[in-house]
């Protein structure tokens, strides 16, 4: 879960600056920015492929935690990382055989490519961004409120006060439980009762 967010700083950074250089490249034609602008994407390309894998085995840990919208989402991220992925993996292999003839013109195509590539990236961090912050920040609260919602719904299905006691204690158990996992996700050390009375 924790290595997603290290590889994917690579995975925004490397298309970039691999960009820069494809500019460079085509503004001075010179070998050393050829040379330069190919090492830089055949990077951004292993750095997509990690990100995407480390993606793939995170999004599991965390899908079942987000409400409906926010799994929609993380299944559209994770299919346009796979394109992504894909996407500068040909990118590079355009950029290598344009390098390997010596043609400017193929090595022109593959830096066209790598902007739109990067562009699109860009945009995929964007939607990561929303995955974490606007959907998965607030995952706990939703199944909080599922779990009072059910102990409401089960306390007023009884007269006995001992059952409506039990089905709140219930919740709390369980809301307890989910702590600990959600915790446990994302790598975070949980708070001690004493830690939560100080605050």
């Amino acid at each position: 879960m924790m290595l997603h967010p290290a590889t994917v700083h690579f995975a925004m950074a490397l298309p970039v600056v691999a960009s820069v250089f494809g500019l460079v490249y085509l503004y001075s034609k010179s070998e050393m920015m050829s040379k330069t602008s190919l090492i830089m994407t055949i990077a951004a390309a292993l750095a997509m492929t990690v990100a995407w894998y480390t993606g793939n085995q995170a999004g599991p840990e965390i899908f079942d935690y987000l409400s409906k919208a926010g799994k929609e989402e993380l299944l559209e991220h994770k299919e346009l990382g796979l394109y992504l992925a894909i996407a500068t993996g040909i990118i590079a292999l355009v950029q290598i055989v344009g390098y390997k003839m010596k043609n400017f013109a193929v090595q022109a195509l593959a830096i066209l490519l790598l902007l739109a590539a990067t562009a699109t990236t860009l945009l995929q961090g964007k939607h990561g961004g929303e995955i974490v912050y606007n959907y998965g920040m607030p995952f706990k609260a939703y199944m909080i409120e599922d779990s009072l919602h059910e102990a409401t719904a089960n306390a007023e299905a009884t007269e006995d006060c001992d059952e409506k006691v039990e089905a709140y204690e219930d919740a709390i158990d369980e809301i307890s439980s989910l702590s600990e996992e959600v915790d446990a996700v994302y790598g975070n050390t949980p708070k001690t009762q004493k830690e939560d009375d100080d605050e």
